[in-house]
């Protein structure tokens, strides 16, 4: 992987995300909890969505991103049929590293907000150290 592959990526990249809760995403069936809503896991990942989608276009033929920290809040439940995005913004790069500010959102209610890393990485190496 070229080393200067991090310059095609610039602060202010954005993506949305979006899924409609079902049971296959709910804090009961993914084991964190045992009530039918959103899942913490399931609102951490839909961020994660987010973030790779939102450099994706913007990496050279090969390269991809994987995630190395997420951290935030969760503030507020969603049901069942509840629409939930998540919001993935690039706040620095710092060579092969990525930070994001992620949000998630039910309607205009705030369900959680926090912070993602990822980096930048050659797919076939990366699978080829496993």
């Amino acid at each position: 992987m070229q080393e200067n592959v991090a310059t095609m990526i610039e602060t202010g990249l954005k993506h949305t995300s979006e899924i409609t809760v079902n049971e296959n995403v709910t804090a009961r069936s993914m084991g964190s909890g045992d009530l039918d809503v959103l899942a913490t896991p399931a609102m951490l990942a839909l961020m994660e969505s987010a973030a790779m989608l939102a450099v994706a276009p913007h990496l050279p033929e090969g390269c991809t991103t994987v995630g190395g920290h997420i951290e935030s809040s969760h503030l507020r439940p969603s049901k069942l049929g509840d629409k939930v995005t998540a919001t993935a913004v690039v706040t620095k790069v710092d060579g092969k590293k990525i930070e994001f500010k992620v949000e998630a959102y039910c309607g205009e209610t705030l369900l959680g907000e926090g912070y993602h890393l990822r980096f930048i990485v050659d797919r076939d190496k990366f699978l080829a150290r496993l």
